[in-house]
């Protein structure tokens, strides 16, 4: 028997964290093609962070909720869905709506909870792992050996990133601080670069140049992005922390034949996101359950400490994931 209301963090205004606050709602009704999911557990991403700050209004249709990926198990399914039953254990890619105790999510944006992994560590899979496989290699052809520069090499897109492309053969090289370098070593990184002390540009160009470029940082990053790229490069902007704007000089775009390009995920159709789901569970899931790759929980706080959590993601205080459980 489910109950009628579930217990929800909600966000009084757009501000800093400490305008987040438990609420209560009526438990959202699953669509014919959703399941409704008990959340044992919600990830904490970067875009909840800009949301917060009135920066990255849902889109229509979509919760106003924060939270876009979650582990739990099946409640209820609609009429259409055949793939997942009752009591089943899933991790998913919300549309938003996972900072609640039960959430509502399209069938096809559902993925098993990998061999070995527990519903804490799965909730922090889906957000990074969509994102950094759309963006670097669903419908591209990558070859072994090319030379991948991850920016933000400790956090949780940058240490998905680093795994995957360590996983596939390629040349990882990732850009962290002296206290990360370890850790990013680990994920398989061949060289971690304290971004206070060296120069990846330098570092990129001894390596014939990066052929990927994985940036959430912007600012003066994208010139020198280009600098660090081999010809033929592609570099992906997936987040500006230091700024969207500045003078650039676009001739060595055109002279090196690069291609830049970005996202955003959550804007995607729905459509798209089940051909990731898809992809990922035929090509990066069975690395998972091997134990090849794995989620990196930094830290978990319950809903109520929610302001914490995003006050830590905020200051950069962590490595991996950070966790909400209800």
């Amino acid at each position: 028997m489910l109950p009628e209301t579930m217990k929800t963090i909600e966000m009084r205004e757009p501000g800093a964290p400490a305008v987040l606050e438990i609420g209560e709602r009526e438990l959202p009704s699953p669509k014919a093609h959703e399941v409704l999911i008990k959340v044992a557990a919600a990830g904490v991403n970067g875009p909840d962070i800009m949301q917060r700050h009135g920066l990255y209004p849902p889109p229509k249709d979509a919760s106003d909720l924060m939270g876009l990926e979650v582990s739990g198990t099946v409640a209820a399914v609609g009429a259409d869905v055949t793939n997942w039953s009752r009591g089943d254990t899933l991790c998913a890619l919300t549309n938003g709506g996972g900072y609640a105790e039960y959430v509502a999510v399209d069938k096809g944006h559902c993925l098993p909870i990998p061999d070995d992994m527990n519903l804490i560590d799965s909730a922090g899979l889906c957000e990074t792992f969509f994102t950094v496989w759309s963006n670097l290699f669903l419908d591209h052809d990558v070859p072994g050996d090319s030379v991948l520069l991850v920016h933000g090499g400790a956090g949780g897109i940058g240490s998905t990133a680093i795994q995957l492309g360590n996983a596939l053969g390629l040349r990882v090289l990732a850009t962290c601080s002296a206290e990360d370098k370890d850790y990013v070593i680990s994920l398989g990184a061949k060289r971690a670069i304290d971004y206070t002390l060296e120069d990846y540009v330098s570092i990129a160009r001894e390596e014939g140049g990066a052929n990927l470029i994985l940036d959430i940082v912007g600012g003066d990053y994208i010139p020198r992005n280009i600098k660090a790229s081999a010809a033929d490069g592609r570099i992906v902007q997936l987040a500006f922390r230091a700024g969207s704007k500045m003078e650039l000089d676009l001739m060595p775009i055109m002279l090196k034949r690069l291609t830049f390009t970005g996202s955003t995920l959550r804007s995607r159709p729905s459509a798209f996101k089940s051909r990731v789901a898809a992809d990922l569970a035929k090509r990066v899931w069975p690395l998972l359950s091997k134990g090849d790759m794995g989620t990196h929980t930094h830290s978990v706080f319950p809903f109520e400490k929610a302001a914490a959590a995003h006050q830590m993601m905020e200051d950069g205080a962590h490595r991996g994931k950070i966790i909400l459980t209800p």
